[in-house]
């Protein structure tokens, strides 16, 4: 029990700091501007991380490598400290379930966005973030757009978009774990 507890607390530090990680290079990516609030926020809690490893990895092709980079390192180190009890992993299976762990981090961080998308859109279309959260959903949902006309002037874009994420996730988790 004691180490569920410990394991829970790492995968959501380990989490939040990823999904800066992955937040940051998502952002220069679409080449977005994030409010000032949201990029203080990111920037602040990865630049100790980000910075360093630039001198290593710079950007290139106009992405932020250290940003992702450092995000696989994350994932690699809460895989280590979550399995350091079990000597039956080797350093082959850490490094499989650290990129599954990126990989359903990137996934989840996907779905949350389209659901932040979606609560605006109800609650109020208008709020200062919204723009943001629709600018970081638009290459996802653009595709779908072109494909799926609206329905009664609803857009089910974002719930096919969900679907497809989800139905994504599933074949590369067991893609992954089919190596371990």
């Amino acid at each position: 029990m004691l180490h569920s507890m410990f394991t829970l607390i790492i995968d959501t530090a380990a989490g939040m700091l990823a999904g800066a990680l992955l937040l940051r290079f998502w952002m220069q990516a679409i080449r977005v501007r994030p409010p000032l609030s949201v990029a203080q926020f990111v920037f602040q809690l990865s630049d100790w991380l980000v910075r360093p490893l630039r001198k290593l990895v710079p950007g290139f092709g106009g992405y932020d490598w250290a940003s992702l980079l450092a995000a696989f390192m994350v994932a690699i180190l809460a895989m280590v400290v979550d399995v350091w009890m079990m000597p039956l992993f080797s350093l082959q299976t850490v490094l499989l379930m650290a990129v599954l762990r990126v990989l359903q981090w990137i996934f989840y961080g996907f779905m949350g966005l389209l659901i932040i998308e979606a609560i605006f859109s109800w609650v109020n279309p208008h709020a200062p973030l919204a723009p943001f959260v629709r600018a970081l959903n638009d290459p996802i949902l653009r595709p779908l757009r072109r494909v799926i006309p609206l329905v009664g002037n609803i857009d089910l874009s974002p719930l096919v978009a969900l679907i497809l994420l989800r139905i994504a996730l599933q074949l590369v988790s067991t893609l992954i774990m089919s190596f371990v």
